[in-house]
């Protein structure tokens, strides 16, 4: 169960109010400065604390006081964590928790407070099975010093019940809510405030399973104590009114949970702001309401504040959009540039994290843009901690509370918010590539239609719950339809889809039901593409703008007619199904703003050299035996892009398992080989081996080069969010430095200086990850495009490497031959020269022939 950031923070802060977690700071003997860094972070005021626990840990540094210096560390490790940097206070919590053991040995009870604090950092990041051993420990140290009934036992048995609901094991999760309740009963009363935490959980827990019955008084009782503890306007009551709500809506008693919406709407916009998100979240509640209670006249005027404020919720906004669009509550224009706002906004995280990365190694220059990243940075950080401060603040009962400082702290906030404003469009000004990059605005109907040719349609989606929409553009005319089809539908029939297109699907006695399915493919064409049909259909291209699960979907696979057979009795059957791809052309986009970022400038000159290739990197030394031959090659080249949740360890990656992780690729040698010859490309422009490394990879002239190819795998940032980058594994050197770690980074591609045609990503799936939705390119794909490549060549799996050799070369004659086709067009006769090929029964299966795609720019400029 995801949540973003800041509702983090939100019930973070809530439970600590509750005294149900605490921030984990350990007093030293230093007492009055670690009152006043446990002063500090409890009034949410980390950035002043930090200097104070840096010094303190710096004083403890010469001393033999493990004890001491484990706690002083303790409280600088959370302190990072709570300004959201997780990189910096893992290892520091690490050496806490070490240093309390060897002080104090494994079962002591002043390890709990590191045990938790480690595990809640790794809870934050999804890293669920790193974090469940710590809180159990925590846990079953606090029993045996405690007693099963102490209020620090219940703590610990909330936090690992978190860390199960989290998951959606709430089987798991339900008993030791349950355990803790009953031990804060006991210990402070029926109406504490762990209590009506602890109710409050249970209810949400029982709310998802669809106990709705028996949710609704542990909602209540929740509320009821918090009215009375805090008062009829604070901000934890707003989210038991918002709770209570949610449960009347799923019960469709609509009446009933309005006036509960409104009323914490109402609380949370006099507690925090018109501006703050968990106002624009209690907007979305609202909207959505009134949309699902078919109101949307009431939703219209809520979707437009917050789509004004570029925060609306897909799942609100494009349904009440639509309606308005068709009944004329709004002109069609207007709902649908509001539409593609909404689309383009929820968007722009996907690669976040590549972008922050760059950001980092910017701000390390002293040049005029790393001034003005390095402003930006100082304003987010602080923009962040005065929320932190924010929400602290209106937490604490009215006598603690100081009213003249949280208004400071409100006018802060405005205050930092227009200075950024300011500064982005001084980087748009100045530095329009990487604005594009790193906040890309929102393009409307007017900027997105001139971008087009009179042959091209874009088509883009939006996937959410219960449906999804499809919206088409072309240089006169638009159309967007809801379709009935949501997330895990979808999910499911993508996963339907692909079956059968792994290599060697087609084997002697292979069971037809393991085969690739026409019927599924026409019936996803039906769902995705024919509702827009009547406008995009007799376009020469489709440039796609996929969604979630749709990112695994080789779009140029659909069938467009009902086949006579879901499965031919003969592989050169599906040679004459009616394959998009022989009526258009495909490519995708990574996002609708990408189409201005990739046509909107003009570019020099294209390389003057033809290739560079990396291929066959050695990932580890240590290997035996002669190379692989045949099948063998095939079978190790055959491996999904991996992620890096399975080898991630601490701040970093083990490289050592990674190595031992990774099959040798010497069959790209052979590829990049072949292509090189064809294309009459010098053998020192083919580096292979120990050579292709990232040590080549930099400091090669690679603007030299019209394609830039690299035959390797590739590794997502999977669960670790906003610490790993995707990247492309090369030859993992003997001893790591900061120029050469092995693995070639988003951020670090993007500081690559490229003018190519094409850049290759080949021998691994590096299209969409080893699963429907894995956002396992987009950071890679935003990377390529700032360093100056103009399209991306990917796969949707391991392809066969006689057929990746075949495809790549006559691709890239064509283009030599006819620049002016475009680079899909290429790509599309290519294709369509292997599935028409008479002589080879096989290629007519459509692993062979249909693996590779074209990201980016289509045409050539």
């Amino acid at each position: 169960m995801r949540i973003c950031k800041r509702v983090a923070i939100a019930v973070w802060t809530s439970l600590i109010a509750s005294g149900l977690l605490q921030p984990c700071l350990a007093k030293t003997d230093l007492t009055a400065e670690s009152g006043r860094i446990i002063a500090l972070s409890s009034a949410g005021k980390y950035r002043e604390a930090l200097p104070l626990a840096q010094a303190m840990v710096a004083s403890l540094e010469a001393t033999s006081n493990k004890r001491e210096l484990a706690a002083a560390l303790t409280n600088l490790g959370q302190v990072q964590a709570s300004l959201g940097r997780d990189a910096e206070a893992e290892p520091i919590s690490k050496r806490a928790l070490a240093l309390y053991e060897a002080a104090l040995g494994l079962d002591s009870v002043e390890i709990a407070p590191a045990l938790n604090n480690l595990a809640a950092l790794y809870q934050r990041q999804q890293r669920y099975a790193e974090a469940e051993p710590l809180f159990k420990r925590a846990l079953s140290i606090r029993e045996k010093a405690f007693g099963a009934g102490h209020p620090d036992v219940g703590q610990a048995l909330n936090n690992l019940a978190t860390l199960y609901e989290r998951q959606d094991r709430h089987g798991d999760a339900e008993p030791l809510f349950k355990r803790a309740l009953a031990i804060y009963r006991k210990a402070v009363g029926n109406e504490s405030a762990p209590a009506a935490t602890l109710l409050n959980n249970l209810g949400q827990l029982t709310k998802s399973d669809g106990r709705l019955a028996e949710a609704e008084p542990l909602i209540r009782q929740s509320l009821a104590i918090r009215e009375t503890l805090l008062g009829a306007d604070h901000p934890d009551v707003a989210r038991s009114l918002n709770n209570l709500a949610d449960l009347k809506q799923r019960q469709q008693r609509y009446d009933d949970a309005a006036p509960l919406f409104v009323r914490a709407l109402s609380i949370r916009e006099h507690a925090l702001g018109p501006d703050h998100p968990d106002t624009v979240a209690a907007l979305n509640n609202l909207a959505g309401l009134y949309q699902a209670a078919g109101r949307n006249s009431d939703a219209l005027p809520l979707v437009d504040r917050t789509v004004q404020r570029g925060q609306a919720q897909p799942k609100v906004a494009l349904p009440v959009l639509f309606a308005a669009g068709r009944d004329g509550s709004l002109p069609a224009g207007k709902a649908f540039d509001g539409a593609i706002d909404v689309l383009q906004r929820s968007a722009q995280s996907q690669a976040a994290s590549a972008v922050d990365k760059l950001a980092v190694r910017l701000a390390a220059g002293n040049d005029r843009l790393a001034e003005l990243v390095r402003r930006d940075q100082d304003l987010a950080a602080e923009s962040e901690t005065l929320d932190k401060a924010i929400i602290a603040a209106v937490t604490r009962p009215a006598r603690q509370r100081d009213l003249a400082a949280e208004k400071r702290d409100k006018a802060r906030v405005a205050a930092v918010a227009a200075e950024r404003v300011g500064l982005r469009a001084a980087l748009a000004r100045e530095f329009p590539d990487f604005a594009a990059l790193s906040n890309p605005l929102p393009l409307n109907l007017s900027e997105i239609q001139p971008l087009l040719a009179d042959g091209e349609a874009l088509v883009a989606f939006a996937v959410l719950d219960h449906s999804c929409f499809v919206l088409a553009i072309t240089r006169d005319g638009f159309d967007w339809q809801q379709i009935p089809r949501g997330a895990a539908a979808l999910a499911r029939d993508v996963v339907r889809f692909r079956r059968g297109l792994a290599p060697g699907a087609v084997t002697e006695g292979a069971a037809r039901s393991d085969l690739f399915d026409l019927a599924v493919a026409s019936e996803l064409y039906t769902t995705l593409l024919a509702p827009v049909e009547a406008l995009t259909k007799d376009k020469r291209s489709l440039l796609i703008v996929p969604a979630a699960a749709l990112t695994a979907l080789p779009f140029h696979l659909l069938v467009t007619e009902p086949p006579a057979q879901a499965v031919p009795d003969a592989v050169t059957g599906y040679r004459d199904a009616a394959w998009l791809l022989r009526r258009q052309a495909v490519s995708v986009l990574p996002s609708l703003g990408s189409l201005k970022a990739l046509r909107g400038t003009a570019r020099g000159d294209r390389g003057g050299k033809a290739m560079v290739g990396f291929g066959d990197p050695v990932f580890d030394p240590t290997r035996t035996g002669a190379p692989p031959t045949g099948a063998a090659k095939q079978a190790a080249r055959n491996i999904a892009t991996l992620a890096y949740t399975d080898f991630w360890r601490g701040a970093g990656v083990d490289r050592a398992q990674l190595a031992r992780a990774l099959p040798q690729l010497p069959d790209t040698a052979d590829e990049l080989n072949a292509i090189a010859g064809d294309l009459g490309v010098a053998p020192s422009d083919v580096h292979l081996g120990i050579d292709a490394s990232e040590t080549t990879v930099k400091r090669a002239p690679l603007t030299d080069y019209r394609i830039v190819y690299f035959a390797t795998h590739g590794l997502v940032a999977g669960d670790v969010k906003g610490i790993a980058e995707p990247s492309l594994a090369l030859s993992l050197p003997a001893v790591p430095s900061a120029l050469d770690d092995g693995l070639l980074t988003a951020s670090e591609v993007a500081q690559l200086k490229l003018n190519a045609d094409f850049v290759v990503l080949s021998a691994c799936n590096t299209i969409a990850g080893d699963r429907p939705g894995a956002e396992a390119l987009s950071g890679l794909a935003r990377a390529f495009f700032y360093a100056g490549a103009r399209a991306l060549l990917v796969t949707h799996w391991a392809v066969d490497s006689a057929a990746a050799t075949r495809l790549m070369t006559d691709t890239f004659h064509r283009l030599k031959d006819s620049p002016t086709i475009g680079r899909s067009e290429a790509l599309r006769r290519a294709m369509l020269a292997v599935l028409d090929d008479r002589s080879s029964p096989a290629s007519a299966y459509p692993s062979v022939w249909a693996a590779f795609l074209l990201l980016g720019e289509t045409e050539v400029r």
